[in-house]
């Protein structure tokens, strides 16, 4: 009389447990510092919109042809300059989205999370100085 096995044994569950045990182990450090990684982009990002946006406001106030100081319009927005490239103020304006920031006139501290050290992952825009050279933006992904 020839017996049919139904299911699997419990060798052969406890089995593929510890197989798929093992496969998570291996898995999740890769997972877990995506968050930092994606910290670090977001900031870079910012980075890369900030020097976009006071490039846009130079060009803008080229083609106007107005003075290196007088005030544009972005966007809608009234956009302040100080020797052809926004402000502190201005660049607020110049901004349209600073979602997953805390800006700070200047500043910009990434909100990655309670496990990041956010005072040391953002950016920090210096407007131009009085010789019309661009703004110096400087991006801090190190403490993400």
């Amino acid at each position: 009389m020839t017996r049919r096995q139904r299911g699997f044994t419990l060798i052969e569950l406890v089995i593929v447990i510890v197989i798929l045990g093992i496969l998570a182990a291996t898995a999740l450090p890769r997972f877990s510092s995506l968050s930092k990684n994606a910290c670090q982009a977001a900031t870079s990002g910012l980075g890369g919109a900030i020097r976009s946006a006071a490039s846009i406001a130079h060009s803008t106030q080229l083609a106007t042809n107005t003075g290196s100081s007088s005030p544009i319009t972005m966007d809608g927005q009234p956009v302040t300059l100080a020797n052809g490239y926004p402000d502190a103020a201005g660049l607020a304006n110049a901004l349209t989205d600073t979602t997953g920031f805390t800006p700070s006139g200047t500043d910009f501290t990434a909100n990655c999370g309670a496990s990041q050290a956010a005072a040391s992952c953002g950016v920090q825009y210096t407007p131009s100085g009085a010789n019309g050279a661009f703004p110096i933006v400087s991006v801090n992904s190190g403490g993400c």
